[in-house]
């Protein structure tokens, strides 16, 4: 973690608190303590009123290292940094509603075939992928030992409370207010909300300055196509190309967090993170434990991190205790049941026992120095004899085939996740069968840090770009054959824009998979991946990612045709199309603009014409007019016997009174035929 920004507090200068602003980026500032009779108790909830009193429970409950992952050192004051996500209950839920849809999700359909009518039931409903809003909760906690304290010291936490996922945002804001309140008490808190209360709205994949004070947070958001819509990120602002294409700039982040540490999270296991790649994009559950919470929430992050650009919808919790209401439901499934699709961080040794059938566990981390559990992982530091940077493959299996490294192997299978009872390892335990190779080549960049904790970060920086860099070119080029399903078509040329743009190709799951094993998943993928690449696609398409990222790139390629096809009705001739036709092609041709113009009064009634709405509703009004006056006189009064029709025509004030349509401001420079 980088040292905390400076940061001082004039009360003269701090600006007011504009709540309506404040909530764009936070919901609420809590401060914790936990109290040896009562348990965890919210000292300050800032703005007042923002959480139920369920919530400031799961807040409360969440903020504070379990007992067996807290340090074990006697220094005088400890911090840490972790965060943790829940689903917010609103007022026309339940908790058990949102525990049988996350039921239900892993349900939907069978792991082993294609159920043609779920996809098409899933394809055309209009309900959202995602009812339920999430809280996502930035905990900087402090632990004070004290030997004048009972039980020898005392532990608090400062939380912040978002909707949004913004990890680059809250991590170096947490470490200027969390000292902060320790210093100042609740004014720190206030002081910090006014601030951000004058930040600007979030721009989801900008880079953005956020003054806080005398200090200034340059920050990349994540972008939208890696937010949920209810998070604030349009449909609109949802476009990206589909085709593998990186940016030149590795700096702006692809997916949700962006700035985790992948590299310096799974050093000991890199070999592994194409299959836990795989298992994400599938939606298999996993269970990943770690020493202590800052350590369990980045492995969380970082493996979401690995499936950008793809809207990853599987429950994750970076932080799980036993105290989440879905741990009972979660408790009570037995063997030979389903796990729902979620990947969940915890600390908790108790949950290897309570959630043995879980198909995939992850250990990751080290334990604090001074911990009672000992590690015996075998993390690599040092560099290869005669080489001076890189971390060669031969450093990842320099032990592969001894005898002593496969007996290890053999007997921490055997032993199961249980054996992190008694020590830590680092390890993966999983049945499932990987279709990608690991790349070596992209092992073989990688840096070695060697031993100063300075060059150690630097280099991580590099690896986590190279990682990163590798795992979005292999999830763009696996998403690549979808491709067909979002091509856009424009009007040709000398052909009429003044219809409806068709339909995108329809999608069945089973002619898909069947064009794809005939055609192959493309030249990048076939050299990486094993035979049984279909059957990955197969459990991509039945799994719980699949569909709202379709469902979203769907809605992103109808609106980007409808632009496509509006832009060219601004830029037709409306002369030389009438000039072509009969006046009974005319008459229906009138009839065919005046329906756009009204389509296009709705959206802008409704706010969602966009910028160039006001243009197109002018440039329509202009060709209304042109088509009327190149009718015969007869035709045109027949035309002026309707009055809504004759308001239009003259955009007179009368148009106002015409049911669910605004006047629009048209000032036409020819005149019906009389």
């Amino acid at each position: 973690m980088s040292r905390s920004p400076s940061f001082k507090v004039k009360t003269e200068q701090s600006p007011n608190l504009d709540p309506e602003s404040l909530q764009r980026w936070i919901v609420a500032f809590c401060a914790i303590r936990f109290d040896l009779e009562q348990g965890q108790l919210v000292e300050v909830c800032y703005p007042p009123g923002c959480l139920t009193q369920e919530e400031e429970l799961e807040v409360a409950y969440n903020s504070f290292p379990d007992s067996v992952s807290q340090q074990h050192n006697r220094s005088s004051v400890h911090d840490c940094i972790f965060f943790f996500r829940f689903p917010r209950r609103l007022k026309s839920q339940t908790s058990n509603a949102t525990h049988s849809e996350i039921t239900e999700a892993g349900k939907e359909f069978p792991s082993n075939s294609i159920e043609k009518k779920n996809v098409s039931r899933r394809l055309s409903s209009t309900s959202d992928d995602n009812v339920s809003k999430y809280m996502y909760g930035f905990v900087f906690n402090r632990q004070r030992h004290d030997e004048r304290l009972k039980r020898g010291g005392e532990q608090k936490s400062v939380v912040i409370l978002s909707h949004s996922p913004y990890s680059s945002v809250f991590r170096p804001l947490l470490q200027i207010i969390g000292p902060l309140y320790f210093d100042m008490g609740k004014k720190a808190l206030e002081h910090i909300a006014a601030y951000v209360s004058t930040w600007p709205a979030p721009v989801p994949g900008k880079l953005m300055d956020l003054p806080i004070g005398n200090a200034t947070l340059k920050v990349n958001l994540p972008p939208a196509h890696s937010l949920p819509v209810e998070d604030g990120a349009s449909v609109d602002d949802s476009a990206y190309s589909m085709a593998p294409l990186l940016p030149n700039n590795q700096s702006i982040p692809q997916g949700l967090f962006h700035d985790s540490d992948l590299f310096g999270t799974f050093r000991s296991l890199l070999l592994q993170l194409w299959i836990l790649w795989e298992l994400l994009l599938i939606g298999e559950p996993i269970l990943i434990i770690a020493p202590t919470p800052s350590q369990c929430c980045e492995a969380v992050a970082s493996l979401v991190s690995l499936v950008s650009p793809l809207l990853c919808s599987v429950d994750f919790r970076p932080y799980f205790t036993i105290h989440d209401p879905l741990f009972a439901r979660l408790n009570s499934i037995r063997e030979g049941e389903a796990f729902p699709p979620m990947v969940l961080g915890v600390t908790n040794l108790f949950f290897l026992k309570a959630l043995r059938n879980i198909p995939h566990v992850v250990s990751v981390g080290t334990p604090p120095t001074n911990s009672n559990r000992v590690s015996l992982s075998a993390k690599s530091t040092g560099r290869i004899p005669g080489r001076s940077e890189g971390l060669g493959l031969q450093q990842f299996s320099l032990k592969k085939f001894s005898p002593s490294s496969l007996l290890g192997a053999v007997k921490l299978r055997r032993d199961g996740p249980l054996c992190l009872m008694t020590e830590h390892k680092e390890a993966i335990w999983s049945t499932y069968s990987a279709a990608t190779k690991p790349d070596t080549s992209i092992l073989n960049r990688l840096i070695d840090a060697g031993v100063s904790a300075r060059v150690e970060e630097s280099m991580s920086v590099v690896n986590n770009e190279i990682l990163r860099r590798h795992f979005l070119e292999l999830t763009t080029n696996f998403l690549a054959p979808f491709g067909p399903y979002f091509r856009t078509t424009a009007p040709s040329e000398g052909s009429s824009p003044y219809v409806d743009p068709p339909p995108l190709p329809p999608f069945n799951a089973d002619e898909f998979v069947a064009n794809l094993s005939a055609r192959g998943p493309g030249k990048f993928l076939l050299k990486r991946m094993r035979s049984n690449w279909l059957d990955f696609y197969t459990r991509f398409l039945n799994g719980p990612n699949f569909m709202p990222w379709f469902k979203r790139r769907r809605a992103v390629a109808e609106q980007e045709q409808n632009r496509l096809w509006r832009h060219a009705r601004m830029k037709a001739d409306i002369q030389q199309l009438i000039s072509k036709m009969s006046e009974l092609e005319i008459v229906d041709f009138f009839g065919v603009i005046e329906r756009f113009l009204l389509r296009e009064v709705q959206l802008q009634q409704s706010g969602n014409g966009g910028l160039d709405s006001r243009a197109t509703c002018q440039k329509l009004m202009g060709d209304l007019q042109a088509v009327f006056n190149a009718l015969s006189k007869d035709m045109q009064q027949i035309m002026l016997s309707n009055p809504q029709r004759a308001s239009l025509l003259h955009g007179s004030p009368e148009l106002k009174k015409l049911p669910g349509h605004p006047l629009i401001q048209v000032v036409s420079s020819t005149s019906p035929k009389q």
